[in-house]
């Protein structure tokens, strides 16, 4: 297996997963507060005013949450293989995915529901669907494995997910390589060449996983994409008010 020495490999699947987590808050904050509560409300933006500065901060915040969405993918193809159950990992995938998408809407489209835009948990579990077909299928029956990728892909740009097409595509490259950590993230970062801002950080600490769980709630990093995207709908709808 091509990989760092095992000394490097000082990353967990609970510490991915928190910088996960803490990389997409600050993303989401920015596009949800930043862009949408003040810079959209105020536009257009001049060089040299108190307002381009804000717009500056959102940049930076916007590209320090890029390595967020990379990592879940990596963090899904682990989980793949350690789940006990791959139908309970997809229902939870599906469960939260339903859950999050009116807090995904209020965040980001500021209305309860509505369908040309889905959250990232559809995403995830298209991925995850398609690997599980891929290896269903076997080698013998390489077309079909084919099949499911068209498939898959085409289905979440139909849908219109979050990253749609390319996050699949970024699942199954990550899934097609797991056995060679330092391809994998190789592979990864010419897979998200699109979006530069997420490729060195999310792929110089990929290889440092070092394939332990260690420790994390059960369902925090499940609700916690919910629960923030509420709150941040909450702040944002304040300030667009005038609450605040």
């Amino acid at each position: 297996m091509l990989q760092f020495p095992e000394k490097m490999r000082v990353l967990n699947a609970g510490n991915l997963k928190t910088i996960a987590v803490i990389s997409m808050l600050i993303d989401h904050f920015a596009y949800a507060i930043l862009y949408f509560a003040v810079l959209l409300p105020n536009a257009p933006i001049q060089r040299g005013t108190d307002l381009y500065t804000v717009y500056r901060v959102y940049r930076i915040m916007r590209d320090i949450g890029r390595p967020a969405f990379p990592i879940y993918c990596f963090m899904l193809v682990e989980g793949f293989f350690y789940t006990r159950s791959r139908i309970k990992y997809a229902r939870n995938l599906a469960v939260f995915g339903l859950i999050s998408e009116i807090p995904f809407d209020l965040a980001f489209e500021q209305t309860w529901l509505e369908f040309s835009y889905q959250n990232v948990y559809f995403t995830l579990l298209i991925g995850l669907l398609v690997i599980w077909a891929w290896d269903a299928a076997g080698p013998k029956r390489w077309y079909l494995q084919i099949a499911a990728v068209g498939a898959g892909a085409g289905l979440a740009y139909l849908m219109h997910t979050d990253y749609d097409y390319r996050g699949v595509l970024l699942i199954f490259v990550f899934y097609l390589l797991r056995q060679f950590r330092i391809p994998q993230a190789i592979g990864g970062a010419v897979a998200m060449y699109w979006e530069m801002p997420a490729v060195l950080p999310a792929f110089l600490l990929l290889p440092l996983y070092n394939g332990k769980r260690g420790r994390q709630a059960k369902y925090f990093f499940y609700a916690f994409y919910p629960g923030h995207l509420l709150i941040l709908a909450a702040v944002e709808y304040l300030m667009l008010h005038g609450h605040i």
